[in-house]
């Protein structure tokens, strides 16, 4: 018989485990198959014949299949499918990540890129749907945010390597190198996250019972998460892009996401910490307001030191804004975790879809991205009059 010193330290290492493969998942699968994309636009455009309003398509095309991918998500109930798709997911960002580099049509290049959204879709929902239902079966729910990090991290190293590199190796070659780093990953993600189970009890013997909002409530952070979406999707699209622009040396572009990523990867475990000493609403309040000043402060101070600061601001807000909504929907649907989830973000995947291809065409029409990001903040900034009339109904 095992001493509970023993079973403890199993436990623990399982965890471990499980955290690993979903930090893992979302490096590859959100990290390079869906943010890599940003640090690489700039050279696409000078190398590979990209347009302006090219680049925003594309980032459109793949937030449609990220929407696409939501919607699966928020209509499937089975885990055992959940766990089918996000291991296919895994398969579907390393294919579309390659595919990138072996040509230089736009289509096959929009193509490309849906299915890297939905792949997306399948780390982000999919994946920390399973990874939050293994945690709360097991009463480790605070520790979720350690599994958020993915996000970030893989938004610091696609632009490090972009920084430091990019001048050395052709655009093409990035391709292969993200494919290559991406294949390793993989192999934590697949094999470190045990297939789910459907017993419906925690460890303990607890019975996992679901706590829905009311419909006003849900309909009302839809269109909040909406306004975030907006925001998001415009500065994660095109800020390298804006800084190369207004400081005219590409290094500056990289260097300002490398600091939304390093802002980003312990983001969302600061976050939890300010949820459960505020409330989860105030939290989230917080970090709207936060994030619509990072926003704006590179259009109102356009100096690379008060730029970086806004990219702070908005690299430690964005993914926690995610990961709070996310950690929300699944402590109220804690037996369907990705059901809420994805719910939530049809309505950010929308967002997703129609903002960057109207700031894109925008910014063709006028030059740059000033009146793009001033929009797009200006949207961000009644994300933050619903998040606080919410917090009346919470």
């Amino acid at each position: 018989m095992q001493s509970p010193y023993f079973q403890s330290f199993t436990q623990d290492i399982q965890r471990l485990k499980v955290l690993c493969a979903g930090i893992a998942s979302l490096i590859l699968m959100v990290g390079i198959a869906r943010f890599a994309y940003t640090p690489m636009l700039p050279l696409m455009q000078q190398h590979a014949g990209l347009g302006i309003a090219q680049g925003g398509w594309l980032a459109a095309f793949n937030y449609a299949g990220y929407f696409c991918g939501a919607l699966i998500a928020a209509n499937i109930s089975d885990l055992q499918k959940k766990d089918h798709l996000y291991r296919l997911g895994l398969l579907v960002a390393l294919a579309t990540t390659l595919g990138l580099a072996l040509t230089q049509n736009f289509w096959i290049w929009g193509a490309l890129r849906f299915f890297s959204g939905l792949s997306s879709a399948a780390g982000l929902l999919l994946g920390s749907g399973l990874v939050m239902h293994w945690l709360l079966r097991h009463q480790s729910r605070s520790e979720l945010g350690i599994h958020f990090i993915g996000m970030g991290a893989g938004i610091f190293l696609t632009a490090l390597f972009v920084y430091l590199i990019a001048e050395q190796i052709s655009w093409q070659q990035h391709w292969y190198w993200f494919t290559a780093f991406g294949a390793l990953l993989a192999i934590p993600a697949w094999f470190w996250l045990p297939r789910p189970n459907l017993s419906g009890y925690t460890v303990g013997g607890d019975k996992m019972m679901d706590q829905p909002p009311s419909k006003q409530f849900l309909q009302s952070f839809m269109l909040a998460y909406f306004c975030a979406g907006v925001g998001y999707a415009v500065i994660i699209t095109f800020i390298v892009a804006h800084v190369n622009q207004i400081a005219g040396d590409s290094a500056y572009g990289a260097l300002t996401f490398m600091i939304i990523g390093l802002a980003a990867a312990p983001a969302c475990i600061i976050w939890d910490l300010v949820a459960r000493k505020v409330g989860n609403l105030n939290a989230l309040l917080l970090a709207y307001i936060l994030q619509f000043t990072g926003m704006l402060i590179p259009i109102l101070s356009p100096g690379l030191i008060w730029t970086f600061v806004g990219a702070a601001l908005f690299g430690g807000t964005f993914i926690g804004i995610v990961s709070l909504v996310l950690t929300m929907a699944g402590r109220y649907f804690p037996t369907r975790p990705a059901k809420m989830m994805g719910k939530m973000t049809l309505s950010y995947g929308v967002a997703q879809v129609a903002a960057p291809a109207a700031a894109g065409m925008l910014a063709q029409w006028s030059g740059n991205y000033h009146l793009s990001i001033i929009i797009s903040s200006g949207i961000m900034l009644l994300g933050c009059w619903l998040i606080y009339s919410l917090r009346k109904h919470e």
